[in-house]
């Protein structure tokens, strides 16, 4: 740990010195560069240095307590120094373990009802209502990008963008099978069904984050269906994507005009892009810690609503809440607080205690 805190504290140096030369100040875009990464990482130089500085005034105290006349007063302040010091030790894990560079996007929320007919395609569409009330008290902008809604009110698949400060930092771990274990409204003998829903939280990928050829896409235009007025059937407005490398295909029907559905379309086509080279490179760097959807059978799952006993249960954290009502209209802050907790913690055993 005070290995990587001391070549922190040399890149730290080298950085003032960049920025302080003609060179570096005659470039704009350099200088920017180099100024955001001075920023990022002077907390944890700051601390450091503090933490020097403490550690020698306990040496120091350590020594007048060895006088009998001043012990009682140094081993007072020794209490206190030994305290600050341990604190900084903790502050510092904290600021050492990795940001991740997507925590500030807006994300793609992608729905699918998964085992379950029309039971499942109801509760896709009650959790798509509990993070759109979420959204709106973070005051966070919704957009619906696309619906495939089922007759009884469900809905089979739903993909929207949510915009706001800090989303993806939020959001990236409700990612996984979401199950339901209720009656259904139309069980007459009151038993108890599970279903599934799969929940996909995809940063917004930016023109910079993937890089698209045009030769690697097929588009195809065929006419919309479902209600939308009379045009929507005789028009050639509807939009299909093809990534052919990776093999992703995105449909995008919403709007009227060809030209806004084929911009919906890249915009999710670049998020799926983005996230399967982010589970690239998760899968290398540790497989049992890489998030995934999985495929929507009951056996596996991230959470569980029982709505009989009121009960929310995250499996992945041991966390369990009997606020099943609250949270589905939208007071999900708890729930989230603790997984990011624990994931959080899960980052910082990499980082080498002290010894």
């Amino acid at each position: 740990m005070f290995d990587k805190l001391a070549a922190t504290e040399r890149q730290y140096e080298e950085l003032l010195a960049k920025l302080g030369s003609a060179e570096t100040q005659s470039d704009p875009g350099e200088y920017r560069k180099n100024a955001k990464q001075l920023s990022e990482i002077e907390p944890l130089v700051e601390k450091f240095r503090e933490y020097r500085n403490v550690t020698r005034d306990i040496a120091q105290t350590e020594e007048i307590a060895k006088d009998a006349d001043m012990r009682e007063l140094a081993q007072d302040e020794l209490k206190g120094l030994v305290a600050r010091r341990d604190a900084l030790v903790g502050e510092m894990k904290v600021l050492l373990v990795p940001k991740d560079p997507n925590d500030e996007k807006n994300v793609v929320l992608e729905i699918r009802a998964g085992t379950g007919g029309d039971e499942a395609a109801l509760f896709a569409s009650e959790l798509f209502r509990m993070y759109s009330k979420f959204a709106e008290r973070q005051g966070w902008k919704i957009d619906v990008m696309s619906t495939n809604e089922t007759g009884v009110g469900g809905i089979k698949e739903v993909i929207a963008t949510i915009e706001g400060k800090g989303v993806y930092s939020k959001l990236k771990y409700e990612s996984g099978v979401h199950r339901v274990q209720r009656v259904p409204a139309t069980e007459a003998s009151g038993r108890i069904h599970t279903s599934t829903i799969t929940v996909a939280v995809l940063p917004e990928a930016e023109d910079v984050d993937v890089q698209i050829n045009e030769k690697d896409l097929r588009v195809d235009t065929f006419c919309s269906s479902g209600p939308g007025g009379q045009s929507v059937n005789t028009t050639y407005s509807a939009v299909r994507i093809t990534h052919i490398p990776s093999g992703v295909v995105v449909s995008q029907q919403d709007e009227k005009s060809q030209i806004k559905n084929r911009a919906k379309a890249m915009k999710v086509l670049k998020a799926r892009l983005l996230d399967m080279e982010l589970r690239k490179q998760q899968e290398a760097i540790a497989k049992d810690r890489r998030s995934q959807v999985g495929t929507g059978e009951r056996s596996e799952k991230i959470r569980t609503y029982n709505f009989r006993d009121n009960r929310i249960t995250d499996h992945r954290v041991n966390f369990t809440t009997h606020q099943l009502t609250n949270v589905l209209n939208g007071e999900l802050a708890e729930l989230l607080d603790n997984v990011i907790t624990f994931f959080q913690s899960e980052k910082l055993k990499d980082v080498t205690t002290v010894s």
